[in-house]
This record gives structure tokens, sequence and C-alpha cells, in this order.
């Protein structure tokens, strides 16, 4: 897992798509430019999900990490 530092967190286990795409929608919106959101999700379909958010909007997928039972993402704000 990395060890990248981030701001504000999302934990959206439990949830299925679309929650937590649009969970993140919103949360963004929480971090500043440049900021980083950690997502925390148990959805597989975030690993398809996820990179396509941050590619149309414009964010930085920093990281993301697949446990037996998590998928973790670090997220950099764009502007």
């Amino acid at each position: 897992m990395s060890e990248t530092e981030y701001d504000l967190e999302l934990d959206a286990r439990g949830l299925f798509c679309p929650e937590p795409v649009m969970m993140l929608h919103n949360r963004i919106n929480d971090v500043e430019s440049g900021g980083v959101l950690r997502v925390v999700a148990t959805d597989p379909s975030t690993t398809r999900d996820i990179p396509r958010f941050c590619q149309f909007l414009g964010h930085e997928l920093i990281d993301q990490t697949e446990t037996s039972e998590l998928f973790i993402y670090l997220i950099r704000r764009g502007q």
C-alpha cells in the first residue's frame, strides 16, 4: 500500500455501483485543488469506474491498491 499522505477520506465500503462514484463526485469537491482524497471501497466495479472518473474529470489517480477485501485509491484533485 502507498505511504502517500492524504487530506480527506471517502469510505465507500459496502456500497455498490453507482454509489461509490456518486459519493466520490461530491467528496472530491471537499478537497482543495492539488489535495489528495483516499477512497476505500469493496465494490470491484470501482477498478473500472474510478480511473474513468479521474480521466474524464481531470483528476490524477496517484495509486490504486487491491487487497483480498478492499480497493484503495489515492486521487489528487485537479483544477
